[in-house]
């Protein structure tokens, strides 16, 4: 999908707007229609998943696909497969319905030739689980060659892109990427 398709039509954000960051390895549930969350990704992944009737929705923020080692707590949640369970579960707990769930992905830039495509991983993942667990994808702008900074209105389910030419995210994520374990690849995994 066109970037330009989750620009909002106003640029400025009512006085009574609050942000709130989700940073890598985050992820927050929002029903209150004032807030917006908002991320920085490059080959990062955030996951925007709402409950449109019962007005309720968060966003994560992972760093890696998958990993299969024996890892737990606030490491585990820097990938994917556990980001993804945590945000969905709390919107569960909170209210939301799966069968009215609906999601917005973003991020998996490539942002160096010289690394293998983590962005594109962490991309296909992301799609894949979508489609393993029967959620439909109202949106997505995925891949390329820029990070993003989003902006997501879990209540309405507005969402605003602008693409970030600073390399800093790049030179951020590839250090963390670094000191990340390599993931263990035994095969299938079973979610939820």
């Amino acid at each position: 999908m066109n970037p330009s398709h989750f620009r909002a039509q106003h640029d400025e954000d009512p006085a009574n707007t609050r942000k709130i960051a989700v940073i890598q390895g985050e992820y927050r549930v929002i029903d209150d229609p004032n807030v917006v969350l908002t991320t920085v990704l490059g080959s990062c992944v955030a996951a925007c998943i709402r409950d449109p009737v019962a007005g309720i929705g968060g966003m994560n923020h992972f760093l890696l696909a998958n990993s299969q080692d024996s890892k737990t707590g606030s490491d585990q949640v820097r990938y994917g497969a556990y980001a993804m369970e945590l945000l969905i579960n709390d919107l569960l707990k909170r209210g939301a319905r799966r069968d009215r769930l609906e999601a917005k992905l973003f991020g998996g830039a490539k942002l160096f030739d010289t690394l293998q495509d983590i962005g594109d991983s962490n991309a296909s993942f992301a799609e894949q689980f979508m489609r393993d667990e029967g959620i439909p994808m109202t949106g997505s702008s995925l891949r390329g060659r820029s990070a993003r900074r989003v902006e997501f209105w879990p209540v309405s389910g507005r969402i605003r892109q602008r693409m970030v030419e600073d390399r800093s995210v790049a030179e951020q994520e590839t250090r963390l990427v670094r000191r990340a374990p390599a993931p263990v690849d035994t095969g299938a995994v079973e979610l939820f």
